[in-house]
């Protein structure tokens, strides 16, 4: 059973009188370093992540202040022999943003030993031959749990451009929400190679034109690769409409991998991105192409880009490299071949190429899903959460619907017999009542009252248990964590029920 001692990062501790200059030159120095410790006579006294820490030196004269005005204090501390499953489980109890921006391991007695954050869990156990049986779930459960905080800190930020903030204020907003998503990119990624790794790769297929394919790829990184001073060339060569029965989803991710690793390299000159397709009696044949022409690569590097038994990879930061892994594993569950090859002079070209099933009819494409027309309503959120509260009125506000927030069913009882509610949405697990037994109180009230629409929020949505709710006067399940189609989805289906139930009142 693996232990922090054996997971944790030894990085050499910073004192808390010491310049945020001089911290901002480690973390660019150590570009694989995600938080320092920050320890006094040998015992840790706070944690400075490196996301909040870069933001924070946005504000002008933060230079100028010390470690022990920045850090995070105090810091959540484990013993060194505490395992990896026991740390996460009382961090997800006690302080789960200490995944994220740090926590502290400890010898017998109270000295620092090393620092660690999800993302070093993850890196030590991402190959399954070194990961023990009990926690081969690990690194799904981080990403699960550690996806509410983080869109409730995202949800945040959006409530907080809405007020008119000094420019250096948005900028900070701009970075804190751009590390916010790289941290989802790469929880998510994490996940998805564990998922790969032990067991086949799903994949959903369906038709899709190549061509819309890699303008959809041209949309994702043209910005970025101007804004890193790079010029970025997308090219499709074939049939323009060719279509074919592909994952496509998986093939952007490949894209993404291969263009994100270029640009991670390649500091300056071109990137070319390019697909090439031929229609054959065996389907379309597909050649993928990513090119750069700015980086050296030593000897031996090329050849283990997509070994995902060395994580990370020399030279790449771990989302690269997590996302180099990951896209290895799409092309081989797509029957396909990858290549890698150094270009004559700077650079080097990795291409791939497949045969997929030619689709003989495109499916036609859905539009972003929308509120429904004319479609606004009241809603009560029931959650014990106030990060799940945050990201539920975010979403509602986003659908144009108002709404008002409860702790627990409690609470939501005494606010639905006012009946001003058009839809209420109701954690299951929550204090004093939870989300059935309040759904059961609601359902005993007379009139609009007790008629109110009421949709399941919850992370246990076997079905046994959707049943349960259902049985107990809930209309549908939204599992968390949430997705903001499938609540819209609810949100609709609650208000037609709504009008059916009304109008059969009214008859």
């Amino acid at each position: 059973m693996d232990t922090l001692a054996h997971l944790i990062d030894r990085r050499e501790p910073i004192a808390a009188d010491c310049a945020c200059e001089a911290v901002l030159d480690r973390f660019i120095r150590e570009p694989g370093t995600l938080a320092l410790p920050v320890v006094e006579r040998g015992v840790p006294i706070g944690v400075i992540s490196r996301e909040t820490f870069l933001a924070r030196m946005e504000v002008p004269g933060a230079g100028d202040l010390t470690a022990r005005a920045v850090m995070s204090a105090p810091p959540a501390v484990f013993d060194q022999d505490t395992t990896a499953a026991q740390a996460v489980s009382a961090l997800m109890r006690t302080a789960p943003e200490a995944l994220l921006g740090g926590f502290v391991a400890i010898d017998a007695r109270g000295f620092y030993v090393g620092v660690g954050t999800a993302v070093s869990l993850m890196t030590q156990q991402a190959t399954p031959a070194a990961a023990p049986a009990t926690s081969a779930g690990l690194i799904e459960r981080i990403a699960a749990e550690t996806r509410e905080p983080v869109l409730g800190g995202l949800a945040a930020i959006e409530r907080m451009r809405r007020f008119r903030l000094p420019d250096d204020a948005a900028a900070c907003l701009d970075t804190i929400a751009e590390a916010s998503h790289s941290i989802l990119d790469l929880l998510e990624t994490a996940a998805q190679l564990q998922r790969a790794q032990t067991s086949d790769l799903k994949l959903e297929v369906e038709p899709r034109r190549l061509q819309d394919l890699m303008d959809e790829v041209e949309g994702r990184w043209g910005e970025r690769a101007e804004a890193a001073g790079l010029t970025l060339l997308v090219s499709y060569d074939g049939d323009p409409d060719c279509a074919a029965m592909a994952d496509s989803p998986r093939l952007v991710q490949i894209f993404d991998a291969l263009i994100g690793h270029a640009m991670a390299n390649a500091r300056h000159g071109v990137i070319e991105a390019s697909l090439k397709t031929e229609i054959g009696d065996k389907g379309v044949f597909v050649h993928g192409r990513v090119r750069d022409n700015g980086a050296l690569y030593e000897t031996g590097y090329l050849e283990r880009l997509f070994d995902d038994t060395a994580l990370p990879a020399p030279r790449a930061a771990l989302g690269v490299a997590l996302g180099l892994a990951l896209a290895g594993h799409a092309v081989a569950a797509m029957k396909g071949n990858l290549c890698a090859e150094a270009n004559t002079g700077a650079g080097a070209t990795i291409s791939f190429d497949m045969t997929l099933a030619a689709a003989t009819a495109m499916a036609e494409e859905q539009a972003e899903p929308e509120p429904s027309s004319g479609r606004s309503a009241h809603v009560l959120v029931v959650d014990d959460n106030a990060t799940n509260r945050m990201v539920v009125e975010a979403l509602c506000e986003m659908f144009d619907c108002s709404t008002e927030s409860v702790v627990d069913g409690v609470e939501a009882v005494d606010a639905a017999r006012t009946g001003r509610f058009d839809v209420i949405l109701m954690d299951i697990k929550m204090p004093r009542m939870d989300g059935v037994a309040a759904t059961r109180e609601i359902r005993k009230l007379k009139g609009p009252a007790g008629r109110a629409p009421i949709v399941a929020l919850t992370a246990n949505a076997d079905p046994d248990e959707a049943r349960e709710y259902v049985a107990a006067g809930m209309l549908c399940v939204v599992e968390k964590p949430i997705k903001p189609e499938r609540l819209l989805e609810a949100l609709d289906m609650a208000l037609a029920a709504k009008e059916e139930i009304d109008k059969a009142a009214a008859a």
